[in-house]
C-alpha cells in the first residue's frame, strides 16, 4: 500500500506541475492582467481586441454582472489571440459555468474546500486568493505555487508581500486590488511577483464611450511597465 500512496502522490504532484505550468504560460504573457467588470457582452469584443492589440492578451472578467459568462464566452470565440479568464469565483458551479463558456483559467478572491474540488477535477488551472502566510502556506500543502494576493494594497502592499518572499520561498504571487501604474512597478520589482492585476487599463468611461482606441493605449503603456 505503502508504494501506491507514494505512486498516486507523485501523480498528483506531477498534474499540479502542469497546471501551475499552463497557469504561468497565461500570467507571463504581460506584466499587466486587465481585471474587467463586464455590463454588456456588446462591448465584450471591441474591449478585448483594443487590450490584445495593445499588447494585454490575458484578460480577466469578473462574474460580478449577468453578461459575464456571456462576455466570456464571446471573448472566447471571437477574438484572436486572447487568454480569457474568469474572475471572482466563489463556488464550483461558478467554477463549472466559467469553463464550460471558454474560460482559460479561473481567479478567486479567496479559496474554500469547495473550490479545491472543483479544481481537482478541472484541466483549467485555478489561481486562488490569499492575504496571509498561514493561507500561502496551506495552499502549498495542496500543491499551488501561484497564488493571488488580494487585496493587495488594503492587505499591506509591496512591502508586506516582500517580507513572505524569503520564508514563503518558491511561491509566486499575481497582486490584484488597489493597484496603480505607479504601485504596479513596486509590485513588479518583486522577486516573487510574476505580473498585477489591473482595472485602470479599462476606465468605465472609455468603455462607456466605445473609446477603444484610448483603452489601446492605456494597454500598451500597461504592457511596458517593469520593461
Amino acid at each position: 500500500m505503502q508504494w501506491y500512496r507514494a505512486l498516486s502522490n507523485s501523480s498528483k504532484r506531477c498534474d499540479m506541475g502542469k497546471k501551475t505550468e499552463k497557469l504561468l504560460s497565461i500570467l507571463q504573457l504581460q506584466p499587466v492582467v486587465p481585471v474587467l467588470v463586464v455590463d454588456r457582452v456588446a462591448t465584450a469584443i471591441p474591449l478585448a481586441r483594443a487590450l490584445v492589440e495593445g499588447g494585454l492578451r490575458a484578460i480577466e472578467i469578473t462574474l460580478r454582472t449577468d453578461a459575464a459568462l456571456d462576455a466570456i464566452k464571446a471573448v472566447a470565440d471571437e477574438v484572436d489571440g486572447a487568454e480569457v479568464g474568469a474572475g471572482t469565483i466563489l463556488n464550483a458551479r461558478q467554477y463549472e459555468a466559467a469553463v464550460k463558456a471558454g474560460s482559460r483559467f479561473i481567479v478567486s478572491p479567496g479559496t474554500t474546500q469547495e473550490l479545491l474540488d472543483v479544481a481537482k477535477r478541472s484541466d483549467v488551472p485555478l489561481l486562488p486568493g490569499a492575504a496571509t502566510p498561514s493561507e500561502v502556506m496551506a495552499l502549498r500543502e495542496e500543491g499551488y505555487a501561484v497564488m493571488k494576493f488580494f487585496p493587495a494594497e488594503q492587505a499591506g502592499g509591496a512591502a508586506y508581500l516582500k517580507s513572505l518572499s524569503s520564508p514563503l520561498a518558491g511561491i509566486s504571487f499575481c497582486p490584484t486590488g488597489g493597484i496603480t501604474p505607479k504601485l504596479a512597478l513596486d509590485y513588479l520589482a518583486l522577486p516573487n511577483v510574476v505580473c498585477v492585476g489591473g482595472s485602470w487599463v479599462a476606465p468605465k468611461d472609455l468603455v462607456a464611450a466605445g473609446d477603444w482606441d484610448g483603452v489601446r493605449d492605456l494597454a500598451k503603456d500597461a504592457a511596458r511597465l517593469g520593461k
